[in-house]
């Protein structure tokens, strides 16, 4: 695996969603001896400011994380989030926010063409029709790099936590290349932004001894059955899933299948979320567990950082339920 010199970097950012692989890669970073200071964590707020289809307390869990590692976290989003922009109805996609080191919001975009949707996104490797993806996630933090003019200065190194056991598409990606926001200069000065994926060759069960040595809380979505961390109520969702979601999240399963019904859309081709729900059984974990629940709803992090003594959650090794 090509490995870039650490050392070379004015800065290193991880994409980190609060789930075990970007925390991996955190961790990583911080065990192979990278000084916090060196270090930015950016977490794409998938819902913005219209709650609808993530964990309420995921921002939380990654300030919480941040906070006690020392390293700044930014937060990014699409005004509208998830629900905004499968609302459009001849509007451009709403405009990205970002976190500025100096306390404030830059922003960009919100001028383009008018698009429509009025669905979600479907399951398919293809991100124009997983358009939760790119719409999102990636092109979010490609607008805050190319946003913000500090990125002009020095050399970049942004760390994301994609791993190939994961799917075939993504194992075939490179495990290092140029960023996306990466410019060779011309009359402007060069962006030199390079992208490393450092676990890419790991197993899970690597991806959970470091987050064991380090003694991290795993999100509350591990702790409830989940086996990855994605939105609470992705579109990769498997029965067990939805089922767990309708017996101790009744509100968002509610809204989320009522969406379906005035859509004409189901999140899943061939079957609705209350079809869904009816194949599978809730995750015992979820079941036992009320208080976990309740920290997953709330939107403010009430639980320690560490946990010690450690030990694996339910959702380890469990339904990944991921994309293709």
């Amino acid at each position: 695996m090509i490995a870039p010199d650490l050392g070379g970097y004015d800065r290193i950012l991880v994409a980190f969603s609060g789930g075990k692989d970007s925390l991996a890669c955190l961790l990583h970073l911080l065990e192979a001896g990278v000084p916090a200071s060196r270090i930015e964590l950016h977490h794409h707020d998938v819902d913005g400011d219209q709650p609808f289809i993530d964990w309420p307390c995921t921002l939380a869990y990654c300030r919480a994380l941040a906070a006690y590692f020392g390293v700044p976290l930014y937060r990014s989003w699409r005004v509208g989030g998830f629900l905004g922009e499968m609302d459009r109805q001849g509007d451009p996609t709403g405009r990205v926010l970002f976190e500025l080191p100096d306390g404030g919001l830059g922003h960009a975009g919100g001028a383009g063409p008018p698009g429509w949707r009025g669905r979600f996104p479907q399951v398919s490797a293809d991100l124009r029709v997983r358009w939760c993806s790119s719409v999102l996630k990636i092109e979010i933090l490609a607008a805050a790099i190319r946003g913000q003019a500090r990125f002009l200065e020095g050399r970049t190194l942004v760390v994301t936590g994609e791993r190939a056991e994961e799917s075939p598409g993504r194992a075939r990606y490179a495990t290092f290349e140029a960023h996306r926001t990466a410019t060779g200069g011309g009359r402007s000065p060069p962006r030199r932004v390079d992208h490393w994926r450092p676990i890419h060759g790991w197993p899970q069960a690597e991806v959970w001894r470091i987050v064991e040595r380090f003694a991290v809380a795993p999100h509350p979505a591990y702790q409830l059955g989940w086996g990855r961390l994605s939105c609470r109520a992705c579109i990769f969702g498997s029965p067990n899933q939805w089922a767990t979601i309708r017996a101790v999240f009744p509100a968002q399963f509610d809204r989320i299948a009522a969406r379906e019904k005035a859509s004409g859309s189901t999140i899943q081709r061939r079957a609705s979320v209350a079809a869904l729900a009816d194949r599978g059984r809730p995750y015992p974990a979820a079941l036992a567990r009320p208080d976990l629940v309740a920290q997953a709803e709330a939107a403010d992090w009430r639980l320690p950082a560490i946990s010690r003594p450690w030990s694996l959650p339910p959702g380890a090794f469990g339904e990944a339920a991921g994309p293709v």
